[in-house]
């Protein structure tokens, strides 16, 4: 069974949960206004913060494992190696110049 496609679902997935965790955290600027404010919620902002911290440090972690995990398997499925290296491999070295052609000797002139 071919692990590749459950580990590239998995990243994408990762992927979209990072951006929205980095997302829901509050701005230190608060220039658009998003993640700021009291909203009398569930947690307070420090805990709210720590808890946001923490789940993006894990879920960036994840995604990091992913990433290697895909490097890998790829890199296994093809053979290893640079891509710059199957090139030289496969390129074959020219031959050498083909001897210059002698000049066909002068004819000569016509008459009239």
């Amino acid at each position: 069974m071919d692990v590749f496609p459950i580990i590239l679902v998995i990243h994408l997935i990762l992927a979209v949960t990072l951006v929205g965790v980095i997302l829901l955290q509050r701005s230190e600027g608060g220039a658009l206004g998003i993640g700021g404010g009291s909203g009398g919620g569930l947690m307070t902002g420090r805990a709210a913060g720590n808890l946001l911290t923490r789940t993006t440090g894990i879920v960036a972690a994840a995604f990091f494992v992913t990433s290697l995990g895909l490097a890998l398997l790829a890199n296994s499925r093809t053979g290893g190696g640079s891509p710059f290296d199957k090139l030289n491999e496969t390129t074959a070295v020219p031959a050498a110049p083909a001897a210059p052609v002698e000049p066909a000797a002068p004819s000569a002139p016509l008459s009239r």
